[in-house]
């Protein structure tokens, strides 16, 4: 993607799911937002990315190789992500039998101590494969894969979710479900 996608992809990311008002919008509960606000608050507003049009960011969103964004009907928001509330309307659903968390070596003892936790975000993320968690882990230096026993976690009562863009969604695991390397 081109600097100037990723530069507006990142915008994006951080208005929609963490800061909308920092330019003035406000997400529906769901986390919505009609694209000409987004647009006119963003262009409103001081940025590096320069002026944004609707196809710019519907090329973003078409072209993210992690699907961030979801568009439908003159309306963007992010997948997932969130550290603002915004309830996504995902189904509880059955997760397979391992699930995978991309992390750093030093991320370790608070994670064997107290889980995956989210953080400040809304949930704890989880991959279907041990590649994209790789490449997870890999943003903040060198990776460390964990192994998550969902199904067995599950069975516990514990929800799951999967977002628009495939990852998996629940709010807590603990470490005794969690497979260290």
């Amino acid at each position: 993607m081109p600097d100037d996608r990723v530069r507006l992809s990142k915008r994006l990311s951080y208005v929609l799911r963490h800061h909308p008002e920092s330019i003035g919008v406000e997400l529906d509960p769901q986390g919505w937002v009609a694209l000409s606000e987004l647009v006119t608050s963003l262009n409103a507003a001081p940025a590096a990315t320069g002026p944004v049009t609707i196809a710019a960011i519907e090329q973003v969103a078409a072209t993210s190789d992690k699907r961030r964004f979801e568009l439908r009907d003159g309306r963007i928001r992010a997948a997932q992500g969130h550290s603002v509330a915004v309830d996504l309307g995902l189904e509880a659903v059955v997760p397979p039998e391992l699930l995978y968390h991309g992390t750093v070596e030093r991320s370790l003892p608070s994670i064997r101590r107290a889980g995956l936790v989210p953080g400040e975000r809304t949930h704890v993320h989880l991959s279907v494969d041990r590649a994209t968690a790789t490449a997870v882990g890999a943003r903040r230096g060198r990776p460390v894969v964990l192994v998550v026993r969902a199904a067995e976690l599950h069975g516990t009562g514990t929800t799951f979710h999967v977002a628009a863009n495939g990852v998996w969604l629940t709010a807590h695991v603990p470490p005794d479900f969690i497979d260290f390397p």
